[in-house]
């Protein structure tokens, strides 16, 4: 399998890596993410990574505010067929399955998936054994309660204080029983049981997950509900350009990968920017 560790990390003009979104399920909240057929999906994938997409995240089981869970049988028909497809024809595409079963991890990982994007945070401690027989990659993202509840008066006394150290612990504890550090990226989880307030102050802060070690970070963001609150955007597909903006700011902090729906338009202004930044012609 290709190796896809130094693609933790943000390009050397600065660049964050892209990460494409697809969700091989019926009820994701971005219409436009949504992906049930395998030959479809391939598609989709194909574009991506002519777009520019350095990494293609399979997801299986919708983790909107609100969603249901699927059955764990259900979630490995969905994403373990379509990960084996890319791996064949696109042998060196970095892939990440989404999800929190260890289950649909291992057959991801059987596939060929490279890395677990575990949104509950290797909460399943057969996840976080998993992570560690395997030495796959993995970003760890926190999430204050569970999907279906999330969003339910979250409160926190300190939100960076707090989202770091719950962080920063797990991802130390895979590092003391030997996974390397650059293996590991965190995800502050923006809109995964936090407000408008609590998400803006993450995206601020953000680099206090590095960590002495220097972990990588990544931000998923992308059309999500804050813009709903921030620009009064119901509709998703009215968020593109607050997503953008997030995503030129995320350029400026350093943030290394960029969980997106909207691979062209994201590859765009990372060129742009980093061709600003530097004496082009």
């Amino acid at each position: 399998m290709h190796d896809s560790t130094n693609l933790l990390s943000r390009h050397g003009d600065g660049r964050p890596r892209i990460m494409g979104v697809i969700n091989c399920t019926p009820d994701s909240f971005y219409e436009g993410s949504r992906s049930a057929q395998l030959e479809h999906s391939l598609e989709i994938v194909e574009k991506m990574i002519s777009e520019g997409a350095d990494w293609i995240d399979i997801g299986g089981e919708s983790t909107r505010p609100g969603a249901t869970e699927v059955s764990i049988d259900e979630e490995i028909r969905r994403t373990a067929p379509l990960i084996l497809e890319i791996r064949k024809r696109f042998p060196n595409q970095a892939i990440s399955i989404d999800t929190r079963r260890h289950q649909v991890a291992k057959e991801a990982i059987i596939a060929g998936a490279n890395m677990i994007n575990d949104v509950s945070g290797l909460r399943d401690p057969e996840m976080f054994e998993l992570v560690l027989s395997t030495e796959v990659q993995v970003c760890i993202m926190h999430m204050q309660g569970e999907p279906g509840n999330m969003q339910n008066s979250p409160h926190y006394t300190d939100v960076v204080q707090e989202v770091s150290s719950n962080l920063l612990r797990k991802a130390r504890e895979l590092v003391e029983q030997g996974h390397p550090v650059n293996r590991i990226c965190l995800d502050p989880g923006i809109g995964f049981g936090k407000t408008l307030e609590h998400n803006i102050s993450l995206l601020r802060k953000s680099e206090s997950l590095r960590g002495d070690e220097g972990f990588s970070i990544l931000w998923g963001v992308s059309r999500k509900s804050m813009f709903r609150e921030l620009l009064g955007r119901e509709d998703t597909n009215e968020r593109l350009a607050g997503t953008l903006g997030v995503a030129a700011y995320a350029q400026s902090k350093g943030i290394d990968i960029l969980r997106v729906h909207d691979v062209a338009e994201h590859a765009d202004i990372g060129h742009t920017i980093s061709k600003l930044e530097v004496n082009y012609w």
